[in-house]
């Protein structure tokens, strides 16, 4: 999704009343996502230098390489401008005489990059820490944007309900994962929004494993969790599978507890209501069932232009409440070693009254073989 002008425009005009409020001169933005977020730009090499609203213009610096490409995506809002060498060196001309307070992402730049601006600028410029900044602001999705991560998700459930046509057993954790982000681009997904994880039994019990090539058997609990970038937004989803009706009764008790840790979560999420108080809520329906030390993650995170960001819901997660727009998981998980794993896993938009669930694939337990 390609943000239009006006979407630009408004968001610079939020963000200039941000860092006015923080008594900033300039913010400094150089990440990839923030950097899609406030001027539209794709492109691998970029920089974009705000400043409070009613100041001049922003400006936006590239190289040769992306002049075209920054011509056509970065509105004229932006004092846009191709530069030769680091993009770092134009800031004392950017910033001109004098001096003042320049923000930056303190979580975002290293201690080189950081000693290197502070050369350049001299000691008459103080640099600030602006941490997240942007990031903040991108917690709220606009319409636009939920509308793109729900397009996402769409894609990848399709995508997996082909490969499970195909069964799981005997085929191997690598290429049920291959199949299934070649189906996710064949649907028009950039790439998966982060490596797809499949797992089969005991493998399950290792919460990021990584696919194997080894056959999947029959009768066993397979998890599988993937996501598709879609115009820019990414999707998360996470299902667990039985491979047989032969599991053991211990894996079926193991998938209900998830399922109804996972229910509790989507029932809690909630404008108001902090991330560490949804994880609450689901973590005690685990912690209940005596299952608490095997569910050693957090219930959930943002998505949006990452496949992680704000806000998260975890037990040490931050005290603010969840707003009204913000995209989140909500995904419990019980994890046995040797034996077997369970997540269940939702992308959800947070309202005022509830949550509006965008994965759709059904989440009771169901036997592909």
């Amino acid at each position: 999704m390609n943000a239009t002008a006006e979407n630009i425009a408004r968001r610079l005009g939020l963000l200039g009343a941000r860092i006015a409020e923080r008594k900033l001169d300039a913010l400094l933005v150089e990440d990839a996502a923030d950097l899609r977020y406030v001027s539209g730009y794709t492109g691998s090499n970029g920089l974009a230098l705000l400043r409070p609203a009613d100041e001049p213009a922003p400006d936006f610096l590239t190289d040769f390489r992306y002049t075209e490409q920054s011509q056509a995506e970065v509105p004229a809002i932006y004092e846009r401008k191709t530069v030769t060498g680091e993009l770092r060196d134009s800031l004392p001309a950017l910033l001109g005489g004098g001096g003042g307070r320049l923000g930056f992402d303190a979580a975002k730049l290293t201690v080189r990059a950081h000693t290197r601006i502070a050369e350049l600028v001299g000691p008459g410029w103080e640099l600030v820490a602006a941490d997240g900044l942007v990031a903040e602001q991108r917690t709220v999705k606009e319409p636009a944007e939920i509308a793109a991560i729900a397009a996402a998700a769409q894609l990848a459930d399709e995508a997996l309900q082909r490969v499970l046509e195909n069964g799981l057993a005997g085929r191997t954790e690598q290429a049920v994962a291959f199949e299934l982000e070649m189906g996710m681009r064949r649907l028009g997904a950039e790439q998966p929004s982060f490596p797809s994880i499949v797992a089969a039994g005991a493998h399950g019990a290792l919460p990021h494993a990584q696919p194997r090539d080894v056959e999947i058997p029959r009768d066993v609990l397979v998890t599988i969790d993937w996501g598709a970038l879609h115009e820019g937004y990414c999707s998360d989803c996470t299902r667990t599978y039985a491979t047989g009706e032969g599991i053991s009764a211990q894996a079926r008790e193991t998938y209900e507890l998830v399922l109804r840790a996972q229910q509790a979560g989507l029932d809690a999420v909630r404008a108001g209501l902090s991330g560490r108080e949804v994880d609450a809520v689901a973590r005690a329906v685990i912690d209940g069932a005596g299952e608490g030390s095997h569910f050693g993650h957090g219930l959930g995170h943002g998505v949006g232009l990452e496949i992680h960001e704000a806000p998260r819901l975890s037990r040490t997660a931050s005290e603010q409440p969840l707003l009204a727009g913000s995209v989140v998981t909500v995904e419990p998980g019980v994890y046995l070693p040797d034996l077997l794993g369970v997540r269940i896993e939702d992308l959800v938009v947070v309202r005022a009254e509830g949550c509006d669930v965008l994965t759709a694939l059904p989440k009771g337990l169901a036997v592909v073989s």
